[in-house]
């Protein structure tokens, strides 16, 4: 029995390592070996997919790269598998834990100030006082703006894994009161139970979304 609702994302194997993050790569071991089949509803749908996002990464980064939209496009991919994956019975969702979010977020988001300051000095300056600020403010613009460029990635971390940890704890919430119910409200509840579940499914795909995108956003305002 769980001591409490989160012991349930705990991992709970511990054969050297825990084995629970495992989960993380298997969306990995599935995805190329569609490219090896003949056309199929799945590779099209894929497909299709992975181009309407490249499309639009590479209008929001404002600037002809190729290897950064790919890149993103990957990250949504790594993302989406692993928030679809944790819907799954007995599967370990990694993306509702900070260790993971924030291994997704920190590194990017130092990677991007690091290039900025490095290479673009005077355009990193100039975004920390917006145009048209008067001129008393501006002490007080510099402290707000760098405040929220501080907290970017911890912002990225915690929506991701809040969202995933919301919707699964309701989840278990209604499942855990199916045995003290009585037979007529089962179907009540298991008719809610699909319905949050469809609800996850879309969480997963828009909370996927947003990670991506506002990662752009961020490596646009570098460039």
């Amino acid at each position: 029995m769980m001591a409490n609702l989160f012991s349930s994302f705990d991992p709970s194997t511990s054969f050297f390592l825990p084995l629970n993050w495992i989960s993380t790569g298997l969306g990995l071991l599935f995805l190329p070996y569609i490219f090896w089949f003949s056309a199929s509803r799945w590779l099209t749908l894929w497909t299709n997919l992975t181009s309407i996002l490249h499309k639009e990464f590479k209008t929001l980064m404002g600037v002809s790269n190729p290897g950064g939209t790919i890149f993103m496009v990957a990250l949504f991919s790594i993302v989406v598998f692993n928030n679809f994956l944790g819907l799954l019975p007995y599967i370990f969702t990694s993306t509702s834990h900070l260790v993971m979010t924030l291994t997704l977020a920190l590194p990017l988001w130092f990677s991007f100030m690091i290039y900025g300051w490095v290479n673009r000095t005077k355009h990193m300056f100039a975004h920390l006082v917006p145009m048209g600020t008067p001129g008393p403010l501006m002490p007080f613009m510099v402290l707000i703006e760098t405040i929220s460029n501080v907290i970017r990635p911890g912002t990225l971390a915690v929506r991701l894994a809040a969202n995933m940890i919301a919707g699964h704890l309701l989840l278990t919430l209604l499942g855990s009161t199916g045995p003290s119910l009585p037979q007529s409200l089962l179907y009540l509840l298991l008719f809610s139970q699909v319905l949050l579940l469809s609800l996850e499914a879309a969480v997963a795909v828009i909370q996927s979304y947003v990670f991506a995108v506002l990662t752009t956003l961020y490596a646009s305002e570098v460039n």
